[in-house]
């Protein structure tokens, strides 16, 4: 889908009409209310931040965007990254692409999205995906070096990155080169509430392990740092500790060893430790004024960070030296100046690491031999700022975004200029606002404000931002780009928003106060010597190697330039970089101040369209013609709106393009004929042609939809005939079919009848009437035979298998079950006759407890595939109990032991219970002496509990027998295999069956009276014959068991 076709608003702003500041952010705010977050100014791409993931990023675009032109799908930033990429590839022109916009406005990610289409487009051999991926990581380390949290962006760069990008030949990427520019390094020691220090504080604290936190002296605890403004500040949506894992990762990949990446991490902590160096006012005997630490546990673990002696960390701290060709004098520092000594320190440490690990980085990307490549560069730099309060970063920065905009009017003109040279259309002049005079009012050499603000730094005598605005105000009291509160008075007017200290610059964004405090302190930017040269000293290598000035063999007493110079000269030098490439612009706009999805504020984005001159680039763009397009593209597109052109042109494309725009009667002047090209000068002709299109297309689809219908309506037509003709004589053929078998059917049957009359008359003539009763029995005895026959070979082949063959009439069906039972009878009496008597004897108990327990005793199911052992004491291989077994009249059927239960407390203890074939042993398990015996003839009846638990009651004929003290209560734990040997053993001695109840309540006899016992279920537990017993009066006893 084209830019023109389909599309929400004006794709290309280059075609809006009307041409002004409201219909431009009508047009951005309508389009983004779509998720339509590109718009193009002709190659100018413009991104609005969406705030939210869009489904038009990944692998399926990337592949979709390579392979059209420019203008041919939706507004993308694919799409310019695929133009610069194929320029670069195909036609040797080296490429930059330039990224600007407010903070928050999406700068970073469009960066990184040129960077993936790049890295996805090129080549896939293993050495190119090794530059791919050290080329990519390298922004996670930036980000987190270099990226803060500030009240407009959650991950504001806080610095301006250019990339080199070098590819050969084929376009496959061998390798980059990083420049940083004006790190913003006053963050590291002041940042106002709400915002957070460089991201790499937070990472290091929540991502390091103990071990590296206690090598490097610090806690995890981010309020612990006066540099983090004493708060562990949490960003939604970011993982400090995941993000500080990714950073280490990419290290990896870039090529830092693993002494280097330690090294790295304590200079931060070192950084981050200065912060605490606490100082007070300390005064020497001579009564000057000086200062000292307050606490030297912190000076000492910075120094044992830095591998130096802290007295000298602490001296350079507190005292400076003043050195000339001639002399050396060392003055102390107050407070204020010893602070100011403290936070310079912190600022030039992280300001050169960052620089020395962008450097680490090249050493690693930097392509080594010195053939010519291609280079595309990027761009990614802080966009037009205006505050409530603009001091000298926001100067530097604007003056910067100023000679991008230099840049842009100069190349799309020069651009413009060959484009019409090239097509042979006169080049008309275009009026534009030129701001290289404002460029000059900053950067001029000898009358700059850049010159006069190092040569206020330079000039000796009292000097402060006062002098320097005094001196501004001098030198540019009649320049219309320049005002102060001095100048309007001597112009005669008045604006009370115009400070004091301030002066105002006309941009071409609009008018910028800057407040002049702090000006000559930022420009300075001073380290003390002291300083320098202690940190060289350290043993630390990596900060030996930040602070080469510091070497007694390099001292120089050459002051070094100044910020304003070097940001200056690397701007100059940037600039240099751009004219030699071919420009591609992204124009990123931040849609709201509170990061939230589908919010425009029109008057935000105003302001943002402004600063970066959207209006001035449309008219740029526009002052020719603001369409163009190839013969033959512009004839593919309209050829429709012809006669002689439409279906198919068999001439040249200019030729048909002349026939088409003559049969239209456009106007002579909104046309302009190119060697390749068409040129139209006005968006009006351009939207008259599309709407003509659109309403010849509609002409178009609805006789193409006439067509179709007739044609449809003839197909099934001619398909409906051919079936019925089909049908026809299929119908026709099937009634056929049928009446023939109809006809057979019905002979047969004449047949067959007239054959069993025959066969009847020549039966009653030769053969008897008793014929049908033999008939009947053979017939019987067949059915028989097969009946039996077939049960003998599916009879089954155990006792066990209940699977018995059906009979197959019913009249077999008693015969069938009786069959059965002899059967089974007879497979079991062979099953026994194989077993030994101990195993027949077992069975016999088996049987026994199931006739007594089954479906009435919860543990019953239970003791079923257990065997009974009868011994569980071990009475043979004890020779304690050896007497017990003397004792016994007969061989012992069971001993095991038992718990008993006291009548009178409910207490339980144990004995050693022996079943012989005439008594019940109850004996002491401690001293084996036998203290109750008991005659089978005496036990009357036994009463059990139906629960798991083995509790159960033995009760006597009579209790006034000397020695008796009534019934039992006693507690096995193999009930079920004891009741059933007492059973037996009852039945064979007294030839009586032994009584046994389940019930859960049941009366006990003693000599004192009856006692009633109640069984309660407890809650489930892991032992299922865990009893406990509670006395509930004199005759209640209850037992609460499972």
């Amino acid at each position: 889908m084209s830019v023109l076709e389909g599309s929400v608003g004006v794709g290309d702003m280059i075609l809006l009409e009307p041409l002004n500041e409201e219909s431009l952010i009508n047009n951005l705010e309508k389009r983004f209310q779509h998720k339509e977050i590109y718009t193009y100014i002709g190659n100018v791409v413009i991104s609005v931040n969406p705030y939210q993931q869009l489904p038009i990023f990944g692998p399926e675009f990337i592949d979709k965007y390579k392979e059209y032109n420019f203008y041919e799908l939706k507004p993308h930033i694919y799409a310019l990254a695929n133009e610069a990429y194929q320029s670069l590839r195909d036609h040797d022109r080296d490429q930059c692409i330039i990224i600007t916009g407010e903070s928050g406005s999406g700068k970073t990610e469009a960066s990184k999205l040129v960077m993936s289409y790049v890295a996805a487009v090129c080549e896939k051999e293993e050495q190119v995906n090794s530059v791919k991926d050290q080329l990519l990581q390298s922004n996670p380390v930036l980000e987190a070096f270099g990226n803060a949290k500030t009240t407009r962006n959650n991950n504001s760069s806080r610095f301006g990155k250019y990339m080199d990008i070098e590819f050969d030949f084929k376009g496959s990427p061998l390798g980059g080169v990083i420049t940083n520019y004006l790190l913003e390094k006053s963050r590291v020691v002041q940042h106002i509430k709400g915002e957070r220090n460089f991201h790499i504080f937070y990472q290091l604290l929540a991502g390091a392990d103990a071990q590296l936190l206690k090598a490097l002296r610090l806690e995890q605890d981010g309020s612990c740092y006066s540099y983090l403004n004493r708060e562990a500040s949490r960003v939604d949506g970011m993982d400090d500790a995941a993000n500080f894992r990714v950073v280490q990762n990419a290290m990896n990949i870039i090529g830092f060893s693993t002494e280097e990446v330690q090294q790295i991490f304590e200079v931060v902590a070192m950084v981050l430790k200065l912060g605490n160096v606490e100082l007070r006012d300390d005064f020497q005997a001579s009564g000057v004024a000086g200062s000292s630490i307050r606490d030297e546990k912190v000076v000492k673990e910075i120094s044992d960070l830095m591998k130096l002696q802290p007295e000298v960390l602490e001296r350079a701290l507190c005292s400076r030296t003043m050195e000339t060709k001639k002399e050396k004098v060392v003055t102390t520092l107050n407070k204020i100046q010893a602070c100011y000594a403290r936070d310079a320190l912190a600022k030039n440490i992280y300001s050169r690491l960052f620089s020395w690990i962008v450097n680490r980085i090249n050493e690693n990307i930097q392509v080594s031999d010195s053939t010519k490549k291609k280079v595309m560069g990027v761009l990614d730099i802080y966009g037009f700022e205006i505050l409530e309060n603009n001091s000298f970063e926001q100067f530097v920065i604007n003056y910067c975004n100023e000679k991008l905009q230099q840049v842009f009017i100069e190349m799309t003109l020069k651009e413009e200029q060959e484009e019409y040279m090239k097509e042979g259309i006169p080049w008309d002049k275009i009026e534009y606002f030129d701001n290289s005079i404002i460029c000059k009012l900053i950067e001029h050499n000898q009358q700059g404000i850049l010159a006069m603000l190092d040569e206020e730094c330079l000039r000796p005598g009292m000097v402060n931002d006062s002098t320097f605005l005094a001196k501004l105000n001098q030198m540019f009291s009649k320049h219309q780009y320049y005002e102060s509160r001095v100048t309007q008075n001597a112009q005669r007017q008045h604006d009370p928003s115009l400070g004091l200290s301030c002066f105002r610059i006309q941009h071409y964004a609009g008018k910028v106060m800057y407040n002049v405090d702090g000006f000559l302190d930022k420009n300075n930017d001073l380290l003390f010597r002291d300083l320098s040269q202690a940190l060289w000293k350290s043993k630390h290598h990596l900060l030996q190697m930040l602070f080469p000035e510091g070497n007694p063999k390099q001292v120089s007493l050459k002051r070094p330039p100044t910020a304003g110079t070097q940001f200056k000269n690397s701007i100059a030098t940037l600039m240099k970089n751009l004219y030699s490439k071919n420009p591609n612009y992204i124009r990123c706009i931040k849609p709201n101040e509170h990061q939230q999805r589908s919010l425009f504020s029109t008057e935000l984005v105003g302001t943002q369209a402004r600063y970066l001159g959207l209006i001035e680039n449309i008219r740029v763009r526009r002052a020719g013609y603001a369409y163009r397009q190839v013969y033959s593209a512009f004839l593919e597109r309209y050829r429709m709106l012809g006669r002689s052109t439409w279906p198919h042109w068999r001439g040249q494309a200019r030729e048909g393009v002349e026939k088409l725009l003559e049969e239209l009667n456009l106007g002579s002047g909104e046309l302009a004929f190119g060697r390749t090209k068409i040129f139209i000068r006005s968006p009006k002709t351009l939207f008259y042609l599309e709407e003509k299109r659109r309403i010849r297309i509609h002409q178009l689809a609805v006789l193409i939809q006439k067509m179709y219908r007739g044609w449809r309506c003839r197909t099934n037509y001619q398909l409906m005939r051919k079936s019925q003709i089909l049908i026809s004589a299929w119908f026709r053929g099937n009634m056929q079919k049928k009446r023939y078998r109809k006809i057979k059917t019905s002979t047969l049957l004449i047949q067959a009848f007239v054959r069993g009359w025959k066969a009847r008359k020549e039966y009653r003539k030769y053969f008897r009437s008793g014929a049908a009763l033999h008939l009947s029995n053979f017939i019987y005895r067949r059915m028989v035979q097969k009946f039996l026959l077939g049960l003998r070979n599916n009879l089954p082949t155990k006792v066990t298998d209940h699977r018995w063959p059906p009979p197959p009439y019913k009249v077999f069906t008693l015969v069938n079950q009786e069959l059965k039972t002899i059967f089974y009878h007879w497979k079991s009496k062979q099953f026994l006759d194989q077993l030994s008597p101990q195993k027949k004897e077992a069975l016999k108990e088996k049987l026994c407890a199931s006739e007594l327990f089954k479906g009435k005793k919860a543990s019953y199911p239970q003791s079923v595939p257990v065997p009974f052992r009868g011994d569980y004491v071990m009475l043979r291989e004890k020779p304690k109990l050896q007497h017990l077994q003397t004792a016994s009249d007969g061989p012992v059927l069971m001993v095991e032991t038992v718990n008993k239960i006291n009548r009178a407390s409910g207490k339980m203890a144990p004995r050693i219970l022996l079943l012989t074939k005439s008594h019940v042993i109850l004996a002491d398990p401690k001293g084996s002496k036998i203290k109750t015996v008991i005659g089978l003839e005496r036990v009357a009846e036994v009463s059990v509990s139906s629960l798991q638990n083995g509790l159960f009651g033995l009760h006597f004929t009579e209790i006034s027998s000397v020695g008796s003290k009534g019934d039992f209560l006693l507690v096995s734990e193999h009930v079920i295999e004891l009741l059933t040997k007492l059973y037996r053993a009852t039945l064979d001695k007294t030839k009586r069956q032994l009584p046994i109840s389940v019930t859960e309540e049941f009366t006990v006899k003693f000599k004192e009276g009856n006692m009633q016992v109640k069984v309660i279920q407890s809650p489930k537990s892991q032992d299922k014959n865990k009893v406990s017993c509670k006395k509930k009066g004199r005759n209640h006893l209850e037992v609460y068991a499972q």
